[in-house]
């Protein structure tokens, strides 16, 4: 299978008012390993910045001044993603924004979705950390992604850092190439199933005198505010049990 991890940096937050992509960033993965491939372009978007999209990316408009415009590179572009699925934080917002390219180029570009499928990363990770915080930078922190050297966004940066988190996020799902063009999709689908429940006794695990300390000292403040805590109960139903 192969997917490219994908991400764009814009002059603001709405396509709809006008505004265009300064940057793509592609990773290609295949089989759900990086193959090294890459795709970045900084384009011209013809327009100013909206106020406080320079300070996100660092990037100027002195800077695309020499930079092609995006009707100059959407072939290459397209040729790089076509038939991929794609990885994207956010899809929507990508989404919107390349689509909206592609409009101003004439109805014989399509959409997006006409060449690739979508995988939503955050829609992912919101499913998988429900309540909680499941921007790019926060997923870096709760998966172990080294992520301290994103001073500023940048399409390709954000893209390596999203594979990885992406990688972390479902590892285990295709472990040892098992999902690979020759594996059964009803076996693909049995093994993303959770792990049944297992009648095998559990690990005992030693805690140390310091932390039983805490942990009491953790039970008394329960016990005080309201009036007994969850293991007292399961204590004396364990009682009338062998009573």
């Amino acid at each position: 299978m192969r997917q490219i991890v994908l991400d764009t940096e814009t002059t603001g937050l709405e396509w709809r008012k006008g505004n265009r992509v300064v940057e793509i960033g592609c990773v290609e993965l295949v089989e759900r390993r990086p193959t090294g491939r890459t795709w970045q372009q900084y384009i011209h978007p013809g327009r100013e910045f909206e106020p406080g999209a320079q300070e996100v990316t660092g990037l100027t408009l002195e800077f695309l001044a020499d930079k092609p415009k995006f009707a100059a590179i959407v072939d290459e572009f397209l040729a790089f993603i076509d038939g991929a699925e794609l990885v994207i934080h956010n899809a929507a917002f990508d989404l919107g924004f390349l689509d909206h390219e592609l409009s101003l180029l004439g109805d014989g570009y399509g959409r997006i979705r006409d060449r690739a499928a979508v995988l939503d990363s955050l829609e992912m990770a919101r499913q998988r950390f429900p309540g909680q915080r499941n921007s790019l930078d926060a997923l870096c922190r709760r998966l172990g992604v080294d992520n301290s050297h994103r001073q500023l966004h940048g399409a390709l940066l954000d893209a390596q850092l999203l594979a990885e988190a992406y990688l972390a996020m479902t590892a285990g799902q295709t472990e040892l190439g098992l999902a690979g063009s020759d594996t059964d999709p009803q076996q693909v689908a049995m093994m993303r199933m959770p792990p049944a429940a297992s009648d095998a006794p559990r690990p005992r695990v030693a805690v140390g005198m310091t932390d039983m300390a805490a942990h009491e000292a953790r039970l008394a403040t329960i016990r005080k505010r309201a009036g007994r805590a969850v293991w007292d109960v399961e204590d004396e139903l364990a009682e009338h049990a062998t009573a």
